[in-house]
């Protein structure tokens, strides 16, 4: 069994804060070892219905590089990458030690893989197994099965499907290419006043404002990811 460890002693290791389509990517504030997750977090809408619904990005891992000189800034030497470790995540066990408060608005704490096949990225959330943030630390494992009815695929928006699509979880998770999230999911944002169209074909956030209340918020705290690969070589 192969074992990737990061409890961010020695700052990021990789991880990262997306901030929205626009923006740079964002260095996760590294404090007695812990990373910060600080909301308010960016709604993210480009898997907006038809595809599987909006997100909140709070920390990302590229899984397989080499990465630019952007993210290398911002979230330092990607140990991930640097290891070898595998990106088959088949019945790989993910465990989190963490803390937070939050006002979820019906999302849950959710892991995020994403890989691409012939030029399409796909993702799908674990729904079926998700993370309790509560104010004390605790230590919690997920395990990635080969199981479509513990998955949610994203898919993509309207305007998206020449980037985002579904491919089949289990190839996905064979080869998670791309890279992992921890994510609050599903979002429901809902619009703040009339907005003269429909909510999914627009960008929420964006071209309308949502209400605060309809998202989550809070903050999340993490000071030590273990992703154990079984059967795995690096």
């Amino acid at each position: 069994m192969t074992f990737y460890v990061e409890d961010f002693d020695n700052g990021p290791g990789g991880w990262m804060r997306v901030v929205d389509n626009y923006a740079p990517i964002a260095a996760l504030p590294v404090r007695d070892g812990a990373v910060r997750c600080q909301g308010p977090w960016w709604v993210d809408y480009n898997h907006a219905p038809p595809g599987g619904g909006y997100l909140q990005l709070l920390m990302c891992l590229v899984t397989k590089g080499p990465s630019g000189e952007s993210i290398r800034e911002a979230a330092g030497e990607n140990r991930f990458v640097k290891g070898n470790y595998p990106t088959d995540f088949t019945n790989a066990r993910l465990t989190l030690r963490l803390r937070g408060e939050l006002e979820a608005a019906g999302t849950r704490f959710s892991a995020l893989i994403q890989g691409s096949i012939d030029g399409i990225v796909s993702g799908w959330v674990l729904t079926g197994q998700t993370f309790a943030v509560t104010p004390d630390w605790s230590e919690q494992t997920v395990t990635f099965v080969p199981d479509p009815s513990q998955w949610t695929s994203i898919g993509s928006r309207h305007d998206r499907t020449e980037t985002y699509g579904e491919k089949p979880l289990l190839d996905i998770l064979r080869n998670v290419n791309v890279n992992m999230h921890l994510i609050m999911f599903p979002v429901k944002p809902r619009p703040m006043g009339h907005i003269g169209g429909d909510p999914h074909l627009l960008r929420a956030g964006r071209d309308y404002p949502i209400w605060p209340s309809s998202i989550a918020q809070g903050y999340i705290e993490v000071d030590r990811i273990e992703i154990d690969f079984p059967g795995a070589t690096t």
